[in-house]
């Protein structure tokens, strides 16, 4: 990958623990439309970007296959700890150089990753290693859309949470700008005519207060202003925190939220 951020071990362990599991709608969009687009069998899957497996883990029980990628080592060690499937094998290396031979690749994704790849050399080489009809599959969130509810409280939390992002906004990588735009650039570089792009997939869940502290802690940007103040990166956790029950009501920060998200979804096709 062309940038290097999540290589620390605090880091990887904030993403095992708080990162959030691709949701079943992105999951079956993809398969289905793998199994239009290519047929099966599915052999082999490979996971961009994969960090902590969260991607590669949901993967696994419908490929022969799934080998995921990650240019952190200490991203690969958290995914290679955790409770998986004998079918997975994680390696260190980047979107960029793929370790597989021309046409032997079924599905080629990335969850929450492709906006860190250099797009030109990434799309080059999953041309090059997808089979004939063989899927790009690349997806993310819109995390400034992301919504709170509990009992009465929903427009308050919601405020908060994007005061949040309006603090941590001065240390955004110009890749995560990507994200906000869908990927856009990326979508109109991809050279198979036969793509699509699916917006406003609504997903709802639930999160607990301490749980969303810790998502705010594990992003890019908030640890790159954890670098520039240690202190007042702590002291915006705390207050989130502080915040969050006060507007709720409750005093425990397992407490759980309602949480809606929209994500969205980039599908290619390689010709025949």
């Amino acid at each position: 990958m062309a940038h290097r951020l999540f290589e620390g071990k605090h880091h990887a362990s904030l993403y095992q623990q708080y990162r959030f599991t691709p949701p079943d709608e992105v999951k079956n969009i993809i398969l289905q439309y793998l199994d239009k687009k290519k047929g099966q069998p599915h052999i082999l899957a490979v996971d961009l970007g994969c960090g902590t497996g969260q991607n590669s883990r949901v993967l696994a029980p419908y490929f022969q296959e799934v080998v995921g990628i990650d240019i952190s080592e200490c991203q690969l060690e958290e995914a290679r700890m955790a409770p998986g499937y004998p079918n997975i094998t994680y390696r260190k290396g980047s979107a960029e150089e793929l370790p597989f031979p021309d046409g032997s690749v079924d599905l080629v994704t990335a969850a929450t990753a492709a906006h860190w790849f250099d797009r030109s050399r990434f799309l080059a080489e999953a041309v090059r290693v997808l089979k004939p009809r063989g899927c790009m599959a690349l997806f993310d969130f819109v995390g400034v859309k992301s919504n709170f509810y509990y009992q009465n409280s929903g427009d308050s939390l919601n405020q908060l949470y994007r005061e949040v992002y309006q603090v941590l906004l001065p240390y955004t990588s110009s890749c995560i700008a990507l994200t906000d735009g869908k990927l856009e650039e990326l979508y109109c570089d991809i050279p198979f005519p036969d793509k699509e792009r699916i917006e406003n997939i609504q997903i709802q869940s639930s999160i607990s207060v301490k749980n969303l502290v810790g998502f705010f802690e594990s992003m890019s940007m908030f640890q790159i202003y954890k670098k520039k103040d240690a202190q007042a990166a702590e002291d915006l956790l705390n207050n989130v925190q502080k915040r969050f029950l006060e507007e709720m009501g409750a005093t425990s920060p397992d407490t759980e939220m309602e949480h809606i998200m929209e994500y969205y979804c980039v599908l290619a096709s390689k010709p025949q």
